[in-house]
Order: structure tokens, then C-alpha cells, then sequence
């Protein structure tokens, strides 16, 4: 066994740091709000780039989510003495 510096935040906490985790919601729901809209609306002639592909359309409603749910995210201002 190798002993682990105690003082390395493990990978869980950095992806966090990095993703907080109400953005990560705004992406699942936005992926979920993508496919039923895909589901429901759609795109009935098939020429439509986003909503005639279920694939592009979770994509993107998830890319959405993401940007829509990362704005309520406040983050600390670091200060100009640090």
C-alpha cells in the first residue's frame, strides 16, 4: 500500500472545484429538458440540424443547462492581496 499525502485533495473534490455542483445539475437537467423536447416537439420534416436528432438536441439542452444554471453559481472573488 502507498501512503497518500493527506494534504492532496482527491480527484472528486478538484472536479467539483472546477464544476460546482449546481452547474452540474443545470447540465443534467438541461440534457433531460433537450430529449423531451425532442420527444414532444421535435422536428417533423427531419430538416431541422438540432431537434431531428435526439443525440443533438440532449447535447445541446445540456450545454444550455450548464450556462443557465452556472450564472447562479457565486463564486469568491480572490482578493488583490493574495
Amino acid at each position: 500500500m502507498q501512503n497518500q499525502d493527506i494534504s492532496q485533495p482527491s480527484a472528486g473534490k478538484k472536479l467539483l472545484k472546477k464544476f460546482p455542483l449546481i452547474a452540474i445539475a443545470g447540465l443534467v437537467a438541461g440534457a433531460v429538458g433537450g430529449y423531451i423536447y425532442y420527444s414532444t416537439v421535435g422536428c417533423v420534416s427531419g430538416t431541422c440540424a438540432i431537434t431531428s436528432n435526439p443525440w443533438m438536441s440532449t447535447i445541446w439542452g445540456g450545454a444550455i443547462g450548464y450556462l443557465v444554471f452556472d450564472t447562479f453559481n457565486f463564486r469568491k472573488k480572490k482578493s488583490q492581496d493574495q
